[in-house]
């Protein structure tokens, strides 16, 4: 197929804008409007970035929350955001969250280096972990467990926030693998500006495990496609990064890290876009 950078063309990094959400689209997303509905996913979170926008981050631990790196730069500047002004919601519906945290620290994965909206050299490392200034601790926010790699074709679910559903989460119960390469799955998930960060599960024993995070999306002959980042090795990266890690960020080195598809996925009219 040649590499990832011939594949995609465009690329933009922007979190979402708050709206008022559709119940449902022809997607098949569901708006999670109820507690009844929504409480089996208050792990899942919305992030407000320093009142730029927002994305989406998802609880691992009492006190870890999975999110996009790209989702810790400011899209103007390319700086890194101060962690003081993140601001992480769980369960956030209504204008109203399961619980409040500020973060504590933040590390993004060690081969990412944010280049600008029109870059994408770094989609397969394109995660951070946040860790909070306080556990969560409540019977009804339960941190999700992480899965393992996910085959082609394999059944997936997303759960978000984006572009007019920012006041409640979504879930879009099937969607699937179109195609993999090591780190990195384009899925059939639908997402939107502010679903960077956005968790995809598999079902394993009956449990929802995240598969891979959100990074951006995208439409390939005129069908709309996401590009996902395998969580299943970059996640004991991040851990081992947080260890080290004083709570002052570092900017990470660049590193060669070109992909190429094998699964036969056809370039042809495809654009990537950083929801």
């Amino acid at each position: 197929m040649g590499r990832l950078t011939a594949f995609l063309f465009a690329a933009f990094a922007a979190a979402g804008i708050t709206s008022s959400a559709h119940a449902q689209d022809a997607t098949g997303l569901q708006k999670l409007a109820t507690l009844d509905q929504s409480k089996a996913w208050q792990g899942v979170g919305r992030l407000n970035l320093g009142g730029t926008g927002f994305c989406t981050g998802t609880l691992i631990a009492p006190d870890q929350v999975l999110t996009a790196a790209h989702c810790l730069f400011d899209a103007s500047t390319g700086i890194r955001m101060d962690d003081a002004d993140i601001e992480f919601l769980a369960g956030w519906r209504a204008g109203r969250a399961a619980a409040y945290r500020g973060v504590r620290q933040s590390v993004v994965h060690a081969g990412y280096v944010y280049k600008g909206r029109e870059n994408v050299d770094r989609v397969s490392s394109d995660i951070a972990l946040i860790q909070l200034d306080q556990p969560i601790r409540h019977p009804s926010i339960t941190p999700f467990e992480t899965g393992n790699q996910a085959r082609q074709g394999q059944e997936l679910q997303v759960v978000s926030y984006a572009k007019d559903r920012a006041e409640a989460p979504s879930i879009q119960q099937t969607c699937h693998v179109l195609a993999k390469d090591p780190g990195v799955y384009v899925t059939s998930c639908d997402v939107d500006f502010g679903a960077s960060g956005a968790p995809v599960f598999v079902m394993e024993d009956g449990k929802a495990r995240i598969m891979s995070v959100v990074s951006a999306k995208a439409e390939w002959n005129t069908r709309k496609v996401s590009l996902t980042v395998g969580v299943e090795d970059r996640l004991s990266e991040l851990l081992d990064q947080m260890e080290r890690s004083d709570g002052v960020f570092t900017r990470a080195k660049p590193q060669t890290n070109r992909l190429t598809f094998k699964s036969g996925l056809q370039p042809s009219g495809a654009r990537f876009v950083k929801p």
